[in-house]
């Protein structure tokens, strides 16, 4: 299968904490989840949590000993079991939230090798 996404996603699984964000920019929910996989432009998150396809959600995560805060905007969704597994696109990252991302990717790529596209 060929792989449509302009970044490599890495798998990755990383504990964040995660509040979903109203039409009104009040906080609708908050909860943790893990990421399953990461890269510059967005992750798959995994929560027991219910999350809906269009959700804003502002992600706190931690790569390596850095703690970064990020908006994303949830592409999709699919409902397993009692999991929920939300793929998201970051909105706006800062200076340092590209510099985290970029270091973590960075360190995973020297760990395992590039995987295939």
């Amino acid at each position: 299968m060929q792989e449509k996404r302009e970044f490599i996603r890495l798998e990755s699984l990383n504990l964040l904490d995660y509040q979903i964000v109203d039409d009104h920019g009040q906080y609708a929910a908050h909860s943790m989840g893990r990421t399953l996989d990461v890269s510059e432009q967005g992750l798959l998150l995994e929560s027991e949590q219910e999350i809906n396809n269009g959700d804003s959600l502002i992600v706190t995560i931690g790569l390596e000993d850095d703690l970064i805060e990020l908006l994303a905007n949830v592409t999709h969704v699919v409902k397993s079991d009692k999991l929920y597994h939300a793929g998201m696109k970051f909105d706006e990252v800062d200076k340092e939230g590209e510099r985290v991302l970029k270091k973590y990717i960075d360190a995973f790529l020297k760990m395992f090798g590039t995987p295939d596209k």
